[in-house]
């Protein structure tokens, strides 16, 4: 092997050498054998005429071999196409055989060059097997071996592009499909999924690649939990639509997508309702650089609305923002105009000035503190965006003739333990006791649960807790949450918004909600680590559990009562909740004003107990500027003392 090694680094030009000197060699035997296994005589051998048509057929075959590209093949890289090139030499060379054996008169058997090209073809083309073999079998011993689970189309293309790669080497195929159990394919055997633990420690194998892009979300959660206890790293294929695009390569492996590991297949948007609100005329989205709000306006700029105004209080998210969508309506050939604009949901006159000019028929108010820990610390910040702002930005779009207005809302607002879910659920009120005066704009409402991948969510922290080794931090054993894809969550906001008549409130369906330390335990395993705890200390990744905090519950919920209706689309479901009408809410939002105005926390935290939101805080009051105020207070009695 470390002959080979050397030869091939040697020159281009020497190596062309030595293969020339080898298949000198070859013809001679190729042309001799022929002769002996058609005569069983080496009398033949003495013969000046059989020398003469060798020794003209050699530089000839050469140069044929030479003018086909035989040398201009790479060993490693051998193909189908390099071995056809060598089936055309050896006839070619077998033509010429013949075709000199006739002009010198020679008196062989007319079999013998067939006989020749068969085993010219043998000897050459087996010796760039065998070498290839070799090259790749010492190559494969420094690459990753790795399984790839799917041998359909995906799969071979995968396997072909790994071959040419110099990182993973492919030991074999895993599939369901139990007609293909036993064949080999690419040379490689394809085996059932209840051998991977076999293979896994065979090979020592520590990564498995899904090639199944057009698999179910379903199907590829099922082989996911499956592979979860095996800890291997599982990597996939791009989707489908990004490989036929060319925006992706099959060979352009990534970490699993983590909303595969929900299991739920997305439903396909209702064209209908997409556009309904959207497609030719003048939309508004606050707080368009977030999470949330960068995803709806990516989805409405595809429904080619006639204007888009971005309404963003970040400097920089909006800047962010303002680019992708430029850029996006460029790649997309829509013709939108597109608006930033600086400004925050606090100020009243700017929402008005905004919308009136702009002349929006839609608008999604998705500005918002979300965090919870956060409002609990800035309570009246927290208050003042949530509730005040939303309250603002309606009672502008009511003012300036807005058709339709659609607050972005969570499941924290149902029976909250806290101070965000609380404004979430002011915010709601307000807007149902808006509702409830106009005769001219749609309000309506759309809560559902935690988003993959939003500024807020645990997944991301989990990913640099275990590419820093740990630990993951839990902040409960049993705690659970409602999970969905900010695209879907975006295109539900988009479809419930046009299902509305005014004071609706809709629930998306979030499917089965999520252990947290259940996907703590896959996202480690799915790296390739071993959660490390009492049964296994030598694992890698610890969990620590750090206890709840301020205002967390163990579980969210999505409706307060029972009282809930379908609709038209199956993710959407219409919830009939109790509200406030606005003369009483304004009475209230006075108060929690005026309570804000002068950082009174004891009035606020009363306020919003007095609110029908179901508010049952489990912490005292954790606004931070509050608590200094009170160790000051605190500390100066004591000096007094």
């Amino acid at each position: 092997m470390k002959i080979v090694e050397k030869v091939f680094n040697f020159r281009r030009s020497t190596k062309r050498l030595i293969s020339l000197s080898i298949d000198s060699v070859f013809i001679f035997v190729a042309f001799w054998g022929a002769y002996f296994a058609r005569t069983s005589s080496f009398q033949s051998f003495y013969l000046v005429e059989n020398w003469s048509v060798v020794l003209v057929t050699l530089p000839l075959t050469l140069f044929a071999f030479t003018k086909i590209g035989l040398y201009r093949a790479i060993l490693r890289y051998l193909s189908f196409h390099a071995l056809f090139v060598i089936s055309l030499g050896t006839l070619v060379s077998a033509l010429i055989l013949a075709t000199i054996a006739f002009y010198l008169d020679t008196s062989f058997p007319r079999t013998v060059p067939l006989i020749y090209a068969a085993f010219l073809g043998i000897l050459v083309g087996g010796a760039r097997l065998i070498v290839r073999a070799l090259v790749n079998r010492g190559t494969a011993k420094l690459q990753e071996p790795v399984l790839i689970y799917g041998a359909g189309g995906s799969g071979r293309q995968l396997c072909i592009a790994l071959r040419y790669s110099h990182e993973y080497a492919a030991v074999a195929f895993v599939d369901d499909d139990d007609t293909l159990a036993g064949t080999v394919i690419q040379g490689l055997k394809v085996l059932k999924p209840n051998d991977l633990s076999r293979l896994i420690t065979k090979y020592s194998v520590k990564k498995v690649l899904l090639a199944l892009p057009r698999a179910s979300r379903k199907r590829r959660s099922q082989i996911i939990s499956n592979l979860a206890p095996l800890s291997v790293e599982v990597l996939t294929v791009p989707n489908m639509p990004d490989i036929v695009s060319g925006k992706s390569k099959i060979d352009e492996l990534r970490d699993v997508p983590i909303d595969d590991l929900l299991g739920r297949d997305t439903v396909a948007p209702h064209p209908t309702l997409m556009s309904a609100d959207v497609l030719h005329k003048n939309v508004m989205v606050t707080g368009a650089g977030g999470s949330i709000g960068s995803e709806l306006c990516r989805q409405i700029l595809q429904q080619r609305p006639n204007r888009l105004v971005l309404f963003e209080i970040s400097e920089f998210a909006l800047y962010s923002i303002d680019k992708e969508l430029t850029a996006l309506s460029e790649e997309l050939g829509v013709d939108v105009e597109i608006v930033p604009l600086l400004g925050s949901v606090q100020r009243k006159n700017r929402l008005s000035a905004t919308m009136s000019a702009f002349q929006i028929h839609t608008v999604y108010h998705a500005a918002a503190y979300k965090h919870v820990p956060l409002v609990e610390y800035n309570v009246v910040e927290g208050v003042r965006n949530n509730v005040f702002g939303t309250l603002f930005s309606g009672e502008a779009a009511l003012e300036t003739g807005v058709e339709t207005f659609v607050l972005v809302s969570t499941d924290k607002a149902v029976r909250p333990t806290n101070v965000m879910g609380t404004t979430k659920r002011m915010a709601e009120l307000s807007l149902q006791a808006l509702a409830e005066i106009s005769n001219t704009t749609r309000f309506s409402m759309v809560r559902f649960g935690n988003v993959l991948g939003s500024s807020g969510s645990v997944i991301p922290l989990f990913k640099r807790q275990i590419a820093s080794g740990g630990p993951i931090t839990v902040t409960h054993p049993e705690i659970i949450r409602y999970f969905m894809t900010i695209p879907e969550a975006a295109q539900l906001v988009i479809q419930a918004g046009a299902m509305g008549k005014g004071g609706d409130v809709f629930v998306l369906d979030m499917g089965e909600p999520v252990k947290i330390v259940d996907l703590a335990r896959n996202l480690i395993n799915l790296s390739g680590l071993q959660v490390r705890d009492e049964d296994n200390p030598e694992g890698d990744v610890e969990i620590q559990f750090t206890g709840l905090r301020p205002g967390e519950k163990l579980y969210e919920e999505l409706l307060i009562g029972d009282n809930v209706k379908t609709t038209s689309h199956e993710r959407i479901m219409a919830a009939d909740e109790v509200y406030l009408n606005w003369n009483e809410l304004e009475v209230m939002l006075s108060k929690l004003d005026l309570a804000c105005h002068n950082f009174d926390h004891d009035s606020i935290r009363a306020l919003l107990l007095e609110a029908p939101t179901g508010f049952d805080p489990t912490d005292g009051i954790g606004d931070l500027v509050w608590q200094a105020r009170q160790d000051g207070i605190e500390s100066e009695v004591e000096r007094e003392m």
